[in-house]
């Protein structure tokens, strides 16, 4: 059983790519139904005084994507920041900036899903009190996807090259809107990435 947690001297000798790895190790002992048992009493015990994340996650609020679990990681190993359509914003941005700036997290991973429902409203043109709004940070997305069949969410493929589309526009726009990050990013002190998860097979690729 795991009782041990990221500390700070783990963390500083942590890399991008290792934390990266990390998750990916533990996506593939989630899809494989072999994961870790941890000790959650002690490890919210260890981080009491303080916490020391490996990562930073931008998702989707879709109950099916459980962020910790399918990464399989524990109390304290990654922020999670989640808003539906998992787009960045002012507050996100700062978010992830004392996460990695202050915090001393090593990656920022931009996660999109498989039929996600905020990119099929976007494709839909959908209009609906603030969701309007919310969807309006999707749009740019939608104009960038091709397709060469309806360009609404009855097209399965329209919608999974808009899914991939906004995890990478959201990826542009965090190092143009972050001089922070992307300048941690160019010293090699974090990476930025984007992946898509699957609803149907757990899986997450990188794009």
């Amino acid at each position: 059983m795991i009782t041990e947690i990221i500390d700070k001297n783990k963390q500083t000798q942590l890399s991008p790519d290792a934390v990266l790895n990390d998750l990916m190790d533990g996506n593939k002992r989630f899809t494989e139904n072999k994961m870790h048992e941890r000790d959650y009493a002690a490890q919210i015990d260890k981080t009491s005084g303080g916490q020391w994340p490996q990562a930073v996650v931008l998702g989707c609020i879709d109950s099916r994507v459980p962020v910790e679990t399918i990464f399989d990681q524990g109390v304290g190993d990654i922020f999670t920041a989640r808003v539906a359509g998992n787009f960045e914003n002012t507050d996100i941005l700062g978010s992830m900036e004392y996460s990695c700036k202050v915090a001393g997290s090593k990656l920022v991973l931009v996660l999109g899903h498989e039929a996600c429902g905020a990119v099929k409203a976007a494709c839909d043109d959908v209009e609906l009190g603030n969701i309007t709004h919310l969807l309006s940070n999707i749009k740019p997305a939608v104009k960038a996807t091709e397709t060469e069949g309806d360009r609404n969410s009855k097209n399965d493929a329209f919608v999974a090259g808009v899914v991939e589309n906004n995890v990478k526009l959201t990826m542009n726009r965090i190092r143009e809107k972050s001089p922070i990050l992307k300048e941690m990013e160019e010293n090699g002190e974090i990476k930025i990435v984007g992946g898509v998860y699957s609803i149907s097979t757990g899986k997450v690729t990188l794009l």
